[in-house]
């Protein structure tokens, strides 16, 4: 029973990786390209390259591009390997959750949490957005889950939390841009650290704040080792606040 318990659980987090591939292919295009409006269920995936219409035999997680060696099956064009990693990154953080979360505890909602910010962490490291479909999604389903009594804190919590997270941000990123005279962050970073205040609450808000600017810094710096050189591009910051943010919320209800 528990081999069969992995085994399902492993496939159908597969199946989640897939459908957030879809995600984080067509929710930046329905924000950069509002008009005509990208549905983010239909139509059917089809090739970017060649725009055939896949058939499920092509979809099949993981094993769809491993057979196909990674590339379409109707023009043969290069399929990206963000797609594969993404479904074995997702079948590895949700298998890493439920080892360490038993069943009954808050696992549900941490996977929902986990799946989320990955999506928001892709997103943002390729095209420098945070989708408002996915930030304030967040942000609502920390309120509900926290008036229901799913996830530890009050209420109260989250609403303060989510105030000052988004407070916080805001004024940062508005002394920035005051004493620089050019953004330094966006309006989605502020909009995610007040959904993790509704999740975690205000308290751990300053912890969010130093793992992920640590973080952040250690990353240009190692960067600027290696490379010998400046770093010249943005650097997203959405990545380092959901990676805070997903490892306070599992050391809450370890």
């Amino acid at each position: 029973m528990e081999i069969a318990y992995w085994l399902i659980g492993t496939l159908l987090a597969l199946c989640v990786g897939s459908f957030l591939n879809v995600v984080i292919y067509r929710l930046p295009q329905q924000v950069m390209n509002p008009q005509p409006a990208i549905p983010l269920l239909l139509p059917r995936s089809h090739c970017p390259h060649c725009q055939t219409t896949l058939r499920a035999i092509d979809m099949l997680p993981l094993l769809s591009w491993l057979l196909l060696r990674g590339r379409c099956r109707y023009c043969h064009h290069p399929v990206s390997l963000r797609y594969p990693l993404t479904e074995l990154l997702t079948a590895a953080i949700s298998l890493a959750l439920a080892w360490l979360l038993p069943p009954d505890s808050c696992l549900p909602a941490a996977l929902l949490l986990a799946w989320i910010l990955l999506a928001l962490t892709l997103i943002d490291i390729e095209h420098l957005l945070l989708p408002d479909a996915l930030t304030l999604s967040l942000l609502w389903l920390g309120l509900l889950l926290k008036a229901l009594h799913w996830l530890p804190g009050t209420l109260h919590d989250a609403v303060f939390g989510a105030v000052a997270g988004y407070s916080a941000l805001w004024l940062i990123g508005e002394l920035y841009q005051l004493i620089k005279k050019r953004p330094g962050l966006g309006g989605g970073d502020a909009k995610l650290l007040a959904a993790l205040g509704a999740w975690l609450g205000w308290a751990l808000l300053p912890f969010v704040l130093l793992l992920a600017c640590t973080g952040a810094i250690l990353f240009v710096l190692l960067a600027r080792l290696g490379w010998q050189r400046e770093l010249y591009h943005v650097l997203p910051f959405g990545p380092w606040l959901a990676l805070a943010g997903i490892s306070l919320f599992i050391h809450t209800i370890i």
